[in-house]
């Protein structure tokens, strides 16, 4: 498995914080590489690289789909950051898993039963999305999809979710970190971004994850979110995001937590 340390840091014994930061969408290779290069130059491990985007309103921006597989090699080959990337078609995975180091499983296909057999047979980590209609007990069963298949690189994500409540665009269930941290014994991490909807509660919704105990932020970070062409009003941009990460930070070390640091750009290139 490429990026060993950083997902040593995720699974391992001596398990630090995590934040997988990037866009919603890859849009182009200018957009995903000032992105990676930005990111990578803070820390960030991992980025947020998806191509294929399951979005309710089908004349949406539904993703680059396979020419971004090529845009992720790019990518990676300058700065050597790690990748996640969605997989929503079980035709797709080999492709992805040429590229990817973790495999998502949005939150749609949560309960994609045959998809997640097929990713529980893959070599990759799996990061798993709760579905946003799905009690803790369903999400977990979905984990176990995954497991029994042999794999148990699982990372588990509160992503929000639908309630009566509409003043945010989900609800962030945040008594769900220490809930599955009882019942599982994979990490658990928040995303901040779906559940806020809107950018300026993308810092409170993150804190209080860290300070929920969550092992690791999913953050939608965009180089000019207003352009984006797909949920631009809840992605920062990077002046936003550097003031977060400071937070989490300080956050981090007033509770005895260490957050993982990714590579730096490659100098030679």
């Amino acid at each position: 498995m490429k990026h060993e340390g950083v997902m040593d840091s995720i699974f391992g014994e001596n398990q630090k914080f995590i934040v997988i930061a990037g866009p919603c969408a890859v849009e182009s290779l200018d957009q995903i590489m000032v992105s990676a290069m930005e990111l990578s130059s803070l820390g960030i491990p991992i980025l947020r690289a998806e191509i294929f985007k399951p979005r309710t309103d089908p004349d949406s921006f539904q993703g680059v789909g396979r020419d971004g597989l090529d845009m992720i090699k790019k990518v990676k080959s300058k700065t050597g950051i790690a990748v996640v990337t969605e997989v929503m078609d079980p035709d797709e995975l080999d492709g992805v898993e040429e590229v990817a180091d973790i495999i998502q499983i949005g939150s749609r296909n949560s309960q994609n039963f045959s998809l997640l057999k097929k990713v529980g047979r893959s070599s990759h980590p799996i990061l798993l999305k709760r579905g946003f209609g799905n009690t803790i007990e369903e999400f977990i069963q979905s984990s176990r999809y995954i497991s029994a298949q042999g794999n148990r690189n699982i990372i588990m994500v509160e992503r929000g979710i639908r309630t009566f409540e509409d003043s945010l665009r989900f609800t962030l269930d945040i008594g769900a970190i220490p809930v599955l941290h009882e019942r599982v014994k994979f990490p658990v991490l928040v995303d901040p971004s779906h559940p806020a909807g809107k950018s300026r509660y993308v810092e409170p919704l993150s804190l209080s994850g860290v300070g929920a105990g969550a092992d690791g932020l999913m953050i939608e970070v965009h180089p000019d979110p207003p352009a984006a062409l797909s949920d631009r009003n809840q992605q920062l941009n990077f002046v936003q995001f550097r003031n977060l990460l400071e937070k989490i930070d300080a956050l981090l070390s007033a509770m005895g937590k260490e957050r993982i640091m990714g590579r730096e750009i490659k100098e030679d290139i």
